[in-house]
């Protein structure tokens, strides 16, 4: 699902709770808001609210318009978010390992992707190319609804071979790689790829001054 519509990441307190959005997939955009899952975790779910700013971010929002604010989540919607992130995590690693999904995971991400999803609409727009809204009677829970459709048409269609972890072995983020000679190994090079470069030098340098 494209993310063109997504609007600039809201800057918060901490850095630490700033989404990241460099899966390649609405479903693994989603996962990674659980981060350091190998370490302490860090919950950038906090709160209803930050539900649904994720939901604005990721583009999944059903603000039409800069007038328009994105409709909110209660706490029950977070609640039902966090476990479908973690049923998501699990899918999408079993199906990474070839082993076949836990049935509680793979049922409770089928009943999230049988609810009302968000609908594509055309936006209000003199332009010859419309810019793309989505509608729902109930938004955050159909903007879920949508992340889990995702998750089950990525684990069971062709790119599921380039989807992969992070290298770094403290991070614990998910990506598709759509680098042309598909040897991409860092969720980012701003993030885990600088660090290991980092790392890297350092390392040389000691052995250097050893020698």
């Amino acid at each position: 699902m494209p993310r063109e519509s997504a609007a600039p990441p809201t800057a918060t307190a901490d850095p630490m709770l700033a989404f990241p959005f460099i899966g390649g997939r609405p479903c693994l955009d989603f996962i990674a808001t659980l981060g350091r899952r190998y370490g302490t975790p860090v919950e950038r779910l906090t709160d209803p609210d930050a539900l649904a700013r994720w939901i604005d971010e990721a583009g999944l929002s059903t603000a039409s318009g800069t007038d328009d604010e994105p409709a909110g989540a209660t706490a029950r919607d977070l609640t039902q978010a966090r476990t479908l992130r973690e049923a998501l995590h699990r899918l999408v690693r079993a199906a990474m390992d070839g082993v076949p999904p836990d049935p509680a995971d793979a049922a409770l991400v089928n009943e999230e992707a049988c609810r009302p999803d968000l609908a594509p609409q055309l936006a209000e727009s003199a332009k010859p190319r419309p810019p793309l809204r989505w509608k729902a009677d109930h938004a955050a829970p159909a903007a879920l609804a949508t992340v889990a459709r995702d998750a089950v048409l990525l684990v069971t269609g062709p790119l599921l071979t380039r989807v992969k972890k992070c290298e770094n072995p403290a991070c614990s983020l998910l990506f598709l790689d759509d680098s042309q000679a598909r040897r991409r190994r860092w969720c980012s090079m701003d993030r885990c790829g600088n660090l290991a470069k980092v790392a890297g030098y350092r390392s040389r340098s000691r052995a250097a001054s050893t020698e």
